[in-house]
């Protein structure tokens, strides 16, 4: 399979490709067993990584790293390092189940709270009747809890890794414990549980096509997350405004930050 190009944006490398290049790139990982650990960036995480080591090293482990946002598209084509679409990190998760299906293969499920665990697993065996859940854990485990929890995984066999948990915290433990869990294909997924689980609605698609999920999940609830978009939304756009005119230095892992 050829190489897909790759975009530096905003100290980091985005891989150019569709949602349908990178399940490609899944189905050759699942034949080979070689590990593909699958990142998704989005403006927030681009915003956070600048002040978070544990966030920004565990992106420049990722195999592939795609735009998980539609903000981060719309800026690759400001700076003219356009990337091809976005692959959001829930449609992706969907279309892997899909491949699980098709190939009759095994799904292990990290995160969520039990009860919402629950439902999910019901849902996926009653959607995708031809995979196997190898496994399943809530995401409420403690840091002396992780090494546990990544040999529970290694020993399940399974094909596919997805964590529902929130961010930093998967990312923290796919880069600390990737390398042992012995699982062809990787994807953090943040929380799609809850949605493929019915707890949390997702936007309508008019919604998604214009790139405002986030207004979406903000008409959800104002008071928790007003603050926060405001800042990260007005943080990314001059970020983007930098990025324009001088980009920023490639990121390298542990360096503290750039290279300026």
């Amino acid at each position: 399979m050829t190489a897909a190009a790759r975009r530096r944006l905003f100290g980091l490398e985005f891989d150019a490709m569709t949602s349908t290049q990178v399940v490609e790139r899944a189905e050759s990982a699942l034949r080979t067993r070689d590990p593909l650990l699958i990142g998704v960036a989005n403006a927030a995480k681009v915003i956070n990584l600048r002040k978070d080591p544990l966030l920004r090293d565990s992106l420049l482990e990722a195999d592939l790293l795609v735009a998980d946002g539609q903000a981060i598209v719309w800026a690759s084509r400001i700076v003219r390092r356009p990337l091809p679409e976005r692959v959001a990190g829930i449609d992706l998760f969907e279309r892997l189940l899909e491949l699980a299906d098709a190939g009759g293969r095994s799904v292990y499920l990290l995160g969520a709270r039990p009860e919402v665990l629950a439902v999910l697993v019901e849902r996926i065996r009653t959607r995708y009747p031809r995979l196997r859940v190898a496994g399943a854990r809530d995401g409420y485990f403690t840091a002396d809890e992780a090494a546990a929890v990544a040999d529970e995984i290694a020993a399940s066999g399974a094909d596919m890794l997805f964590l529902g948990m929130v961010s930093p915290k998967k990312e923290t433990f796919l880069a600390t414990y990737g390398d042992r869990l012995h699982v062809p294909v990787l994807h953090g997924v943040g929380g799609s549980f809850d949605v493929l689980a019915g707890i949390t609605r997702r936007a309508p698609r008019s919604w998604q096509r214009l790139g405002l999920e986030w207004a979406y999940r903000l008409v959800q609830e104002p008071r928790r997350l007003w603050r926060r978009y405001l800042v990260t939304n007005t943080a990314f756009v001059g970020l983007t405004l930098r990025e324009l005119v001088r980009p920023i230095p490639l990121y390298s892992r542990t360096s503290g930050g750039t290279h300026e």
